[in-house]
């Protein structure tokens, strides 16, 4: 049975419905899928989709999130592709979409997150769970305990050149939920940003992310040479920049974190 849905790019979708042949092209959503109950459905994932690990051990993975194999895909013939404005290339998501339906979101925010989850748990069968995620999650997030001090955050997630985030992302509105500022909110996207030109916002605490780029202990030093009056402390990625059911393990971690 074919079905019309709209993405989250306000672009019309005809899938065959219920979709039994998915390729995620996103890791938040990829764990979303597993999530939601679904198993055998989902037929190809990137390289990067690592939970759950029975999944990145067991599917076919097409590539990266930013070099998908078009062949790969299609060779699986997937009657689904869900993917993301920001997270896959536009070249790629066009040339897709002349064989399969392509179901793309776009997420700046909590609120984008959970809206997504809703949709995708519509277009794959599996509103009933989609729906008790979303709760669980709008639920935990009410309950988190803000930071008594709005500390000002620098976040990094690249280096050479680094790289940190602006105020229309996802990351920063993570970090504004959590009761602190991003010093660099008057910067929109990844922009890219010296350490020294970083110390000038006066960041009283400075947060290296696990991912994209891989921090580790000995980059503390680095910063903390540029910026010596800032808290530097390594986080976890994943906690601040997946959107899917990742969330409902944020709250908990960011609890943990303020208390820090």
């Amino acid at each position: 049975m074919q079905r019309s849905f709209t993405d989250m790019m306000g672009r019309t979708v005809e899938v065959n419905y219920p979709p039994q042949r998915i390729v995620s092209l996103v890791p938040s959503q990829t764990e979303l899928l597993y999530d939601l109950g679904l198993d055998v459905e989902v037929v190809g994932i990137t390289k990067f989709c690592v939970h759950p690990e029975s999944w990145f051990r067991s599917k076919t993975r097409v590539g990266g999130t930013k070099q998908v194999h078009i062949d790969k895909v299609l060779e699986l013939k997937p009657d689904l592709i869900i993917a993301n404005k920001e997270e896959n290339l536009k070249a790629d998501i066009e040339e897709l979409e002349k064989h399969c339906p392509v179901w793309i979101s776009d997420i700046k925010n909590i609120e984008d997150g959970l809206r997504m989850i809703g949709e995708v748990g519509i277009l794959t069968d599996k509103e009933e769970q989609a729906n008790s995620i979303v709760r669980d999650i709008a639920t935990g997030f009410e309950m988190l305990q803000q930071a008594e001090t709005s500390l000002r955050v620098a976040y990094f997630i690249w280096r050479g050149p680094w790289m940190s985030v602006g105020h229309d992302t996802f990351i920063s509105n993570m970090i504004e939920t959590i009761g602190w500022q991003n010093v660099l909110k008057e910067k929109s996207r990844y922009p890219e940003i010296t350490l020294e030109e970083t110390a000038a916002y006066k960041p009283e605490m400075v947060l290296l992310s696990s991912e994209p780029y891989p921090f580790k202990d000995k980059h503390i030093a680095e910063v903390k040479t540029a910026m010596p009056n800032a808290e530097v402390l390594l986080v976890d990625g994943e906690m601040f920049s997946w959107y899917g059911s990742r969330m409902l393990k944020a709250v908990p971690y960011f609890s943990e974190l303020i208390q820090k």
